[in-house]
């Protein structure tokens, strides 16, 4: 048996100070900046307790006919398809700022679930989450 304690990637965690929430809001950015400009029109970066949770917000891509008998109007879709999230993905923090949980918003069950890194791995940087969920999403 061994000695060596496994982190649970779906459970624990330690709470963020605000030292690691602003450095991590940073890192995001800047990686969004950097990587995925034109693929979003907004980025929300919020903390609550041991997660960090990342919402994007898009242009909507709306055709020119609108159908007549829709319930709401082509520029009151467009405005509601504004000010809609995508969740785009949880992380869970363990004391490490480069080694951080993954969960993907499933839109099927309403609820964060637990995923794991494209090497495999349960825990990552902030960076390789926002660049992994941005391929499904953006």
């Amino acid at each position: 048996m061994s000695d060596t304690w496994q982190k649970d990637p779906d459970s624990g965690g330690v709470k963020i100070n605000d030292k690691v929430k602003s450095q991590t809001q940073k890192r995001i950015l800047k990686y969004a900046d950097a990587n995925l400009s034109g693929r979003y029109t907004k980025l929300d970066i919020r903390f609550r307790d041991k997660f960090c949770y990342v919402d994007a917000y898009t242009e909507p891509d709306v055709t020119e006919k609108w159908p007549t008998d829709f319930p709401e109007t082509r520029e009151e879709h467009i405005e509601r398809m504004r000010n809609t999230p995508i969740h785009l993905f949880r992380l869970r923090y363990y004391g490490d700022e480069d080694k951080w949980g993954l969960a993907f918003y499933s839109y099927a069950h309403n609820n964060y679930e637990t995923s794991v890194f494209p090497n495999g791995a349960f825990f990552g940087t902030p960076e390789l989450a926002l660049e992994t969920s941005a391929g499904f999403h953006l």
